[in-house]
């Protein structure tokens, strides 16, 4: 304990003065020409359809590397699969660091696959910068003070505070049914009801259902919670085809309750599509990220990013929200690593992360920026909640504070 105290002062300090050093200083991984960088994705598996996170995080490095790179040194991106399985990601990771000797490990895609290296990385001071979950447990810079989230929206215990209080507005009596992943993040996700519904919650929650990621149909949780006839229905899984699954399942039963997704599956391309557009009508999600629009008109940001996706990523589907992810969290660590200027050391990567100033990336709504202290590791607070139309998602409110 004494020990993470002294770093996270060390990182506090660091983040206060100038990023700016007379003489360049690298870590692992850093040299005058190049930046070696680890990452581990879902290509095969349940989670797979998240690949494209990975894939548009290269397409996005390699285009950087062509206009010179980051103050002189190019990306050095090593992608490998994890298939979505834990101990497959503590494979993949101790191989990065003791075999390839990456600067650091960055955008790990999940809670599980996140939680299983955190400790490795943390110990052997690794930052784990940016990783894709929103659990709340990544805020902790005494205890975890090298790894760092950067999720889709808030953290799951405000997202599912957040729709709590948007459902309890619409029906002030309203009973709820969850669905919920059986890991970290989904019982994390079922906690925040139950902490928004306070003294409610065991007269509010009909039901609450959990399932394991590696199931192949969740069907009967389904349909054992359309029988309580629940008015909100919570859909809480990172990986698409069980959102789909959701959604399609409570539409055949004439289940019509109001419906909120986690922010992770508001995802036309692979969750939506799936379940039917006529099923998904009306369904709910928190987020922080544009919602992708085929002829922005007004939108020189979304422009640009149809455009990258055309020339980089042809065949890929460009309505994909994990596309759209992917571009800006490989844009946030672009500023972090331009803030390190010739500081490349471990300690300093970090604290430039924990270091971030109302950072406005090209694909977050308006109001929403990213800001980091040494004790504060949450880079994303607010959201808004969004709504698909039967085609697209669009905005269904003005912008909701987290917590």
């Amino acid at each position: 304990m004494k020990a993470a105290l002294a770093l996270a002062a060390a990182l506090a300090a660091a983040s206060l003065s100038t990023p700016v050093s007379a003489q360049k200083s690298y870590g692992p991984g850093v040299s005058d020409t190049e930046i070696k960088i680890g990452n581990t994705m879902p290509y095969s598996g349940p989670a797979s359809p998240l690949s494209i996170t990975g894939k548009v995080i290269a397409a996005y490095f390699d285009e950087v590397n062509e206009k010179g790179g980051v103050n002189g040194r190019k990306f050095n991106l090593i992608s490998l699969d994890d298939a979505f399985s834990p101990p497959k990601t503590m494979e993949a990771a101790r191989r990065l660091v003791e075999g390839d000797g990456v600067a650091f490990i960055f955008a790990t895609m999940g809670t599980a696959p996140s939680s299983a290296i955190a400790k490795y990385l943390n110990s052997n001071k690794v930052p784990q910068l940016f990783l894709i979950s929103s659990a709340s447990k990544w805020n902790d810079p005494v205890n975890m003070p090298w790894s760092m989230a950067l999720p889709w929206a808030p953290n799951y215990t405000s997202e599912a505070a957040i729709d709590v209080a948007y459902a309890r507005a619409k029906n002030p009596n309203a009973r709820f049914a969850v669905l919920y992943q059986n890991d970290d993040a989904g019982k994390e996700y079922l906690r925040g009801v139950k902490e928004a519904l306070g003294a409610d919650a065991d007269k509010a929650i009909a039901m609450a259902s959990s399932f394991e990621v590696t199931d192949p149909t969740i069907d009967s949780q389904v349909l054992t919670l359309a029988n309580t006839k629940a008015d909100v229905f919570m859909i809480y899984s990172v990986t698409p085809r069980a959102c789909a699954q959701a959604i399609r399942k409570a539409h055949e039963v004439g289940w019509q309750p109001q419906r909120f997704l986690a922010s992770g599956c508001a995802n036309k391309a692979t969750v939506m599509v799936p379940a039917g557009l006529d099923a998904g009508k009306g369904v709910l999600s928190l987020g922080s990220l544009k919602p992708f629009v085929a002829e922005p008109k007004d939108d020189p940001a979304m422009s640009a990013y149809i455009e990258f996706m055309k020339r980089r990523l042809p065949s890929a589907d460009v309505n994909n929200v994990a596309g759209l992810y992917g571009y800006t969290v490989a844009e946030a660590l672009v500023v972090v690593l331009k803030q390190c200027r010739d500081n490349l050391t471990r300690e300093n990567i970090m604290a430039q992360a924990a270091n971030l100033k109302n950072v406005p990336l090209s694909l977050l709504m308006p109001g929403i920026t990213l800001n980091t202290t040494p004790q504060d590791f949450r880079p994303i607070k607010d959201g808004y909640m969004l709504q698909f139309d039967g085609n697209d998602w669009i905005v269904a409110s003005e912008l909701l504070r987290g917590t």
